[in-house]
């Protein structure tokens, strides 16, 4: 008998994680089903996903949820959006009660192989980092020794926080707080002297200083943090077709192919593969379980892997962030899509 859970009661995800999800195996056609993708997101970081005041979802992580949903139907807008804590993604995921989960998830082996969990690809390239008040005068992440530093609680900065105090003789006195928002509060109100955490979720929280108050990012990086979406282990159909519909974003970037032109290009091309990707020829929906378009579908829906940084998180967002790593491969970057063909 399968468990039930309503959507989107967060107290409802503190289920067992024996908990098995329907017809596992055949997510594509539960989804098809139902006519909805339902996305595991965060509660707001700003960038990756965020609901405004019109209930309007958008971020990076909300984008590709959106592309994905577009390969499935068709139409991005098929798409349910569960905001959840750190601590309640994996629960709502091995549970059945969303199908694709991008929360800032970052990719481990204890994940994969302990939570028996699968991440598709790489969707950011982050690294962790320490925030500080600028008037502390703390310029090293030596200077925190003994110091309390606030941690989100369920991430692997946890974790990350105490390996590298003890790699470097180091103490910490770690202040572990439910959400993201929360301990940023922590540390603007002072109940601690850092907070860590991915250096892309610290842009975020400095944005929302109280007014008169600066703080810094520390130049110092204590681990590699590749975020990705994440699916269940046992459906190895569904893992591949939201693996390539990322690979299709990042491979539409390294062509020039963009929102706008999408369309233009699947009709003048001469190159076979695009032909293929983009569905004018045969294409390859029938082996993923779609349509001929899906490819053309994600990428009309929100643009390639460039447009949905720029946008989200780069010069056309209120972050600023650089691409950096983010960057395709061809470009200094480690963004790479296996061929399409």
């Amino acid at each position: 008998m399968v468990a039930k859970i309503l959507l989107p009661a967060a107290a409802l995800f503190a289920v067992t994680w024996a908990v098995s999800p329907a017809a596992a195996g055949d997510t594509l056609a539960q989804i098809k089903s139902r006519g909805t993708l339902r996305c595991g997101v965060s509660q707001g970081i700003a960038g990756f996903s965020t609901k405004d005041a019109s209930g309007h979802w958008s971020g990076l992580e909300v984008d590709f949820c959106r592309a994905v949903a577009a390969a499935v139907f068709g139409s991005a807008e098929k798409t349910t959006f569960v905001p959840l804590r750190a601590s309640e993604r994996f629960p709502a995921l091995k549970s059945g009660s969303i199908d694709l989960l991008a929360r800032s998830t970052v990719w481990t082996l204890s994940r994969e192989a302990g939570l028996k969990v699968q991440f598709p690809g790489i969707l950011y390239y982050d690294s962790q980092g320490f925030m500080v008040p600028a008037a502390d005068g703390v310029k090293s992440v030596a200077q925190l020794n003994g110091a309390t530093i606030c941690v989100e609680k369920g991430t692997t900065q946890e974790h990350n926080l105490t390996d590298h105090f003890a790699t470097q003789g180091l103490t910490v006195r770690p202040l572990v707080i439910d959400s993201a928002t929360e301990v940023a509060d922590a540390l603007f109100s002072g109940r601690c002297k850092a907070y860590t955490s991915d250096v892309s979720q610290l842009a975020v929280a400095r944005l929302r200083a109280p007014a008169r108050q600066t703080f810094d990012i520390l130049p110092e990086r204590i681990s590699k943090e590749p975020l990705g979406p994440v699916v269940r282990s046992g459906d190895d159909d569904w893992l591949t077709l939201v693996r390539w519909v990322l690979f299709a974003l990042i491979a539409a970037e390294e062509h020039g192919i963009t929102r706008d032109n999408v369309r233009a290009i699947r009709e003048t091309t001469r190159d076979p593969a695009l032909r293929r990707a983009l569905g004018a020829d045969g294409g390859f929906g029938p082996m993923l379980g779609t349509d001929q378009n899906w490819a053309l579908y994600a990428v009309e829906s929100v643009g390639n892997y460039g447009e949905m940084f720029e946008r989200n998180l780069g010069v056309h967002s209120p972050l600023h962030l650089e691409r950096g790593l983010n960057r395709l491969w061809t470009q200094g970057g480690l963004m790479y899509a296996p061929p399409v063909r």
